[in-house]
């Protein structure tokens, strides 16, 4: 069993309250206090609140971005590229839920230019997934239907993963909970 480090138990439990209570209602005080620290010693492992927002929103983001190049340059059909990327999201969702929960609903209080950036990065995932959905409906491997309205309901799908992991109470089986996602998402836009 893998020892956690101080580094590594700070960051868990302030990103765990940070989905808790939400980026602007947590404060430098609240964070020292749920670690039993100094403010002053919270600045040992963070500069800021907003280098900690940006450090995993870009961190997550960019490491979507390779595993997708990898899997948009792969020479699979669209529907096994598209079973990638649910299996990607489910894997992170479950090994990583509050970098997920901050990634999904703090993204919104990144500061300029960061916020741009954010949005022409996501915009730029969500269009090659896109792609690869309009791939499998030209090339006959899903349904006839709009690629545009298939890709949102495809991340609506996944939106919400991580709400399961980071609920304590609720026992999870990572392969059980991918394999229903994927056959969710594919009675859904599978032929």
């Amino acid at each position: 069993m893998k020892n956690t480090t101080k580094k590594e138990l700070f960051f868990k439990k302030t990103l765990k309250l940070i989905s808790e209570k939400g980026f602007k209602a947590t404060t430098m005080r609240d964070i020292a206090h749920e670690l039993n620290f100094e403010v002053a010693n919270v600045y040992n492992y963070i500069d800021s609140k907003e280098a900690l927002l940006e450090g995993y929103i870009f961190g997550t983001l960019d490491e979507f971005l390779i595993y997708l190049d990898n899997i948009v340059d792969s020479s699979y059909s669209p529907v096994e590229k598209l079973k990638f990327v649910i299996s990607k999201h489910a894997q992170y969702a479950i090994a990583k839920p509050y970098e997920i929960a901050l990634f999904v609903y703090e993204w919104r209080n990144l500061k300029e230019p960061r916020l741009t950036e954010f949005k022409e990065k996501r915009s730029t995932y969500i269009s090659k997934v896109n792609t690869i959905i309009e791939d499998g409906i030209n090339q006959g491997e899903l349904r006839p239907m709009d690629s545009e309205f298939a890709t949102f309901m495809f991340f609506s799908s996944m939106r919400w993963l991580f709400s399961m992991i980071t609920n304590e109470e609720e026992k999870i089986n990572p392969i059980e909970i991918e394999k229903q996602l994927t056959d969710f998402i594919f009675k859904g836009i599978g032929k």
